[in-house]
């Protein structure tokens, strides 16, 4: 199958690991991450591996970004909204504009889901699913 948007593996693990680098000094970000992940690099490699089915459409990553953000048990709805932003400043800084743009549309409306999904999780415990 053809990429969804003209990017190299390279250019995806670079981007993953300047976004980590500014996840990891983030006074919010950062200390829910420190719970979760002890090795970095190990970290970051499954990260690539997931954006490289998403965008290359490449076999090697297997697990559930719903799962792992809900089971996390502290990551908030209003988490995703700093997330992206970080997550595009990285894309700004390391692609060229029209590559940036087009993962950055993919990562928002994955991010949309995921913050639906936490958001419903908490609203469950005080009322009915919320749909926006």
């Amino acid at each position: 199958m053809d990429p969804r948007f003209d990017i190299t593996e390279a250019e995806i693990a670079r981007t993953v690991a300047v976004f980590y680098g500014a996840v990891r000094r983030h006074e919010v970000l950062a200390p829910i991450f420190a719970e979760h992940v002890g090795d970095w690099a190990a970290h970051e490699d499954r990260i690539a591996a997931f954006w490289k089915g998403a965008i290359l459409q490449k076999a090697g990553y297997n697990g559930s970004p719903m799962r792992a953000h809900l089971s996390a048990g502290n990551v908030r709805p209003e988490h995703f909204e700093i997330w992206l932003a970080l997550f595009d400043e990285a894309l700004r800084r390391t692609l060229p504009p029209w590559s940036a743009r087009a993962w950055s549309q993919m990562a928002h409306r994955i991010g949309q889901g995921l913050r639906a999904g936490v958001q419903n999780i908490d609203a469950g415990r005080a009322g009915p699913p919320v749909l926006r």
